[in-house]
């Protein structure tokens, strides 16, 4: 028996829960800020935050989470349609624009190699860099190379509501929206086979 392929249309693929491709489209024609924003605001924190903020959560999963959405996020600011050869610029250009992380800035070379790399590459941190969620540490101690990814996390979702919050009430002309732009289009055409 022969099996008919699945045919998708890719128009008809979500990019967040009640938002598809098609539905992306239309509000970009029709330069609906506020729908596009709190669709990427639902991406997020769909595809990143919430998958780490239930009970039985782990610490490494939230900075493994955390630096997949820094490069992504990244990528939308920035307007790059993929980060290849940029993803440590990216967590660079991150710490340096985001007073949440300043105790990270001169750490982000290190941060990347034995954080970021670690964790998606060898399934571990390396370097001597640890991770920790006790409500008592702080967000980073430079001297131990410690990393509260409860409070990573959460200044992670305070800079991503600032974004979307701001690109509400930018101008549809604008730097920003230029970016969001080309990284949805790249974003929307990675949907078709």
């Amino acid at each position: 028996m022969k099996v008919k392929p699945l045919t998708v249309d890719p128009k008809q693929t979500k990019l967040a829960s009640k938002f598809t491709v098609a539905q992306y489209e239309t509000a970009c024609s029709k330069k609906n800020k506020e729908e596009i924003a709190e669709a990427l605001r639902r991406r997020f924190k769909e595809r990143y935050i919430e998958p780490v903020t239930a009970k039985n959560r782990h610490g490494f999963a939230m900075m493994a989470i955390s630096c997949l959405m820094i490069e992504s996020l990244e990528s939308f600011r920035q307007g790059w349609e993929n980060s290849n050869s940029k993803s440590e610029l990216a967590f660079c250009y991150f710490f340096d624009s985001h007073s949440q992380f300043d105790s990270f800035r001169g750490h982000c070379a290190q941060f990347y190699k034995n954080v970021r790399c670690g964790i998606l590459h060898q399934a571990e941190t390396t370097g001597g860099w640890r991770i920790t969620r006790k409500n008592s540490a702080p967000l980073f101690d430079a001297v131990s190379h410690t990393i509260n990814a409860t409070s990573f996390l959460k200044h992670l979702c305070e800079v991503l509501d600032g974004f979307c919050d701001a690109l509400k009430t930018a101008d549809w002309d604008s730097t920003e929206w230029k970016n969001v732009r080309k990284k949805m289009k790249a974003l929307c055409h990675n949907c078709r086979p």
